[in-house]
């Protein structure tokens, strides 16, 4: 693992970043809420990896390490609370994907703003912290393996997701049997190989559409069959098509 930097303070402010711009591995004694009004962020911890666009927004818990990567032109903006407070959100103890409204939206560009009055600091944090109370959890998430013939198999998917594999097939790569593989992926994912793949596919298309691909290279790139059954795929998961997904990420870009 590479060396872990350690900033005490999580900041609250805003920065613009390139597509492909990354920021290194740390952590930070505050909790921090991560938010992209424009681009996608891809967000990895020891619990897993997260994708985060304009209408969600990662929970980062204090002293939890993490590191960032952009897709496409992105607005970067964060909101430090101090660990001693009481955090916002109901379960504050791992890293989250939330889903952000509107209001939710614009409190978070607002406090990360330009210089604001105390008084104006205290309304907004209030009104925040009511709003994050209500907010949903999104599993948009592929988590960590601890297990390392499971962590193996998830490396040669992930490498290569226009090639099916079976689960027959990945045991034997890893050298573990297929019921045991089976129930790796039950007990430490919470979910069955194909429910993980289909979500490793997914995470992959988020970044790919973020990126500017097209639709059906996407499609075929994360290991769809057909363009239909990709679309079908990601607004049954996403609540919106592939392509309007992609248009949402250039507009917010533009905006």
């Amino acid at each position: 693992m590479s060396q872990i930097r350690h900033t005490a303070v999580a900041p609250t402010s805003t920065q613009s970043r390139g597509g492909g711009d990354t920021i290194d591995r740390h952590r930070h004694d505050d909790h921090q809420l991560i938010y992209v009004s424009a681009g996608v962020l891809a967000a990895t911890t020891e619990h897993g990896s997260w994708i985060a666009g304009a209408d969600r927004a990662l929970w980062i818990p204090a002293d939890t390490w993490h590191e960032h990567r952009f897709y496409g032109p992105s607005r970067f903006h964060t909101v430090g609370f101090p660990a001693g407070d009481r955090p916002p959100l109901p379960d504050a103890g791992r890293p989250t994907v939330i889903a952000v409204d509107a209001l939710v939206r614009e409190l978070l560009i607002a406090r990360t703003g330009t210089a604001l009055a105390p008084a104006e600091v205290r309304h907004i944090d209030a009104v925040l912290r009511d709003r994050l109370r209500r907010v949903t959890a999104e599993p948009v998430a592929l988590p960590a393996a601890r297990d390392r013939r499971l962590a193996q198999a998830c490396a040669l998917v992930e490498g290569d997701l226009r090639t099916p594999r079976t689960l027959t097939a990945l045991a034997a790569r890893v050298h573990a049997g297929e019921r045991t593989l089976s129930r790796l992926f039950r007990e430490e994912f919470g979910m069955t190989y194909p429910q993980w793949r289909t979500r490793a596919r997914l995470f992959a298309a988020r970044v790919m559409l973020a990126e500017g691909a097209s639709v059906t290279a996407t499609a075929h790139a994360c290991g769809w069959a057909t363009t239909s059954a990709f679309v079908h795929t990601f607004a049954r998961a996403a609540g919106s098509t592939p392509g309007a997904y992609r248009a949402g990420v250039r507009a917010a870009a533009d905006r």
